[in-house]
């Protein structure tokens, strides 16, 4: 539908019904922001973007666009790498944006658990889990404007992932409104049903496509009272897998992050970032942040973080370390980190593969995947950086759009990276996404990096609950030309 024609009026008199008028933008400029992904490398169209206030007023705007057949695109924090808050370009949708959604409905000390709607931002779910004395894990470099809703719907991991697991592991309870408009109420507490189907797993990683998340049960965990972390550097990804090893014998569960960084990655930050400041020679391959916490009052931890890098040291897996002497230390190492996706996106036109493979296959793969993008294109700058204690390490080819003739030539090249990248991942064991999702960008790897028995039960899953494919259409499975980059 081109946007110099106005929707419906009905659908814009409906929805204002619903959730009132200064909640209903239609086209024109003040829908920029809604209908772009935060990368710039989706835009589309809306015929209008919805904030419901309640999950009453998401069950309704569903049931009406359900009857005019206009899509539904959910959008939280638009934080996504893949795409998939993003309006198509053609057709009829409606973003609906979850912002007003944002209470904390309720926290439990007793329970470890706090009850939240789906659009409260990442760092107030932290903050209130604070103010009762509790720990809410997740932890993203978005984490200031991401929600909670977005996080569930693409299964969202972070740096803490070795210690406390994936959303997938941090929810309890979901409420979600479904395609047809019905709320369906799972907002347990429960640590332990049986009762059947666990159905909420259904909606966590789903990407909107199933239904709208309009509110969660996540776990809470007691407080580490104390800290340490260190920057640790070595030459080859076998020496970091070794320190891995001996870190989990030495520190067990205090093992909290296990953050690794290609020399080219500091490299990049150190280029485009000025302000970020990065104490150590770039003279190492790889740099690896590990960070151990504990609830109980200790002053042994530095200690036992120097034993351990005492022994790596001596066994010859690392070149240096540098072990943080105080809270700003430890934060300007943790910036370096948080720097390389602002970094990446500065330095060019970012490929970026959120690979994950098993930690036996990991050096094999860090090596082929390099190799293999530059095979593809000798001029791309290959960085990696990532979760390497859960296996979860993201590979970036930056390209510079002023060596293609077109658009379109360097999106070719960036789907002939991927391409590239998944004939080295998959033969590994790999899956193509840990953690950012499928969206539109990963839709044809999804299609050759799964099984066509998955492929075939994830679109009955759709079929059954969204039979007219309204919900986020063209997200997750393949459908119509896939975006590439």
């Amino acid at each position: 539908m081109p946007d110099t024609l106005p929707p419906p009026a009905d659908l814009l008199a409906g929805l204002a019904r619903i959730v009132g008028e200064r909640y209903v933008i239609p086209p024109g400029h003040d829908q920029e922001p809604f209908v772009t992904d935060w990368r710039g490398r989706y835009r589309g169209l809306a015929e209008a973007v919805v904030k419901p206030g309640s999950p009453e007023e998401v069950a309704a705007v569903v049931r009406l666009c359900t009857a005019q057949g206009v899509a539904i695109v959910p959008q939280g924090g638009n934080t996504g790498m893949c795409g998939a808050a993003t309006p198509a370009a053609e057709g009829r949708s409606v973003v609906l944006r979850l912002d007003r959604l944002n209470r904390v409905r309720w926290t439990s000390r007793l329970g470890d658990a706090i009850a939240v709607d789906a659009g409260c931002v990442l760092a107030d779910v932290q903050a209130a889990a604070e103010a009762i004395g509790r720990l809410f894990p997740l932890s993203l470099g978005a984490e200031g404007s991401c929600q909670i809703g977005g996080n569930l719907s693409t299964n969202a991991g972070g740096t803490a992932v070795l210690r406390y697991g994936t959303m997938r592991e941090l929810c309890l309870g979901l409420e979600v409104v479904l395609p047809d408009g019905r709320l369906l109420d799972m907002m347990t507490a429960l640590r332990k049903d049986s009762t059947g189907y666990d159905i909420k797993q259904m909606f966590i990683g789903a990407e909107g496509t199933l239904g709208i998340i309009t509110g969660a049960v996540l776990k809470l965990f007691p407080r580490p009272r104390v800290s340490a972390l260190a920057m640790a550097m070595a030459e080859e990804p076998e020496q970091v897998l070794d320190l891995l090893a001996l870190a989990r014998t030495h520190l067990g569960d205090r093992l909290l992050s296990f953050e690794v960084m290609s020399r080219r990655q500091v490299e990049v930050i150190a280029q485009h970032m000025p302000d970020v400041a990065i104490p150590f020679p770039l003279d190492a391959g790889w740099y690896v942040l590990v960070e151990i916490t504990d609830t109980l009052t200790t002053d042994t931890l530095p200690a036992l973080l120097e034993s351990l890098l005492g022994e790596a040291l001596e066994a010859g897996l690392l070149t240096n370390a540098i072990v943080a002497s105080s809270e700003a230390q430890a934060a300007t190492l943790w910036r370096i980190r948080h720097s390389v996706s602002e970094s990446s996106k500065a330095h060019g036109y970012v490929v970026s593969h959120d690979s994950v493979v098993p930690l036996e296959s990991q050096a094999a793969f860090i090596r082929g995947v390099e190799q293999a993008i530059l095979a593809v294109e000798p001029f791309a700058t290959v960085v990696m950086h990532g979760h390497v204690g859960d296996g979860n390490i993201h590979v970036l080819g930056i390209l510079d759009p002023g060596l293609f003739t077109s658009p379109e030539a360097l999106r070719e090249k960036a789907a002939a990276i991927s391409m590239a990248v998944d004939d080295v991942l998959v033969p590994l064991g790999g899956a193509i996404s840990a953690e950012h999702g499928i969206g539109v960008s990963n839709r044809a790897r999804l299609h050759r990096a799964t099984s066509p028995l998955e492929m075939e039960l994830m679109q009955r899953f759709k079929t059954l609950l969204d039979p007219n494919n309204l919900m986020n259409p063209g997200k997750v499975l393949p459908e119509g030309p896939p975006h590439p980059g």
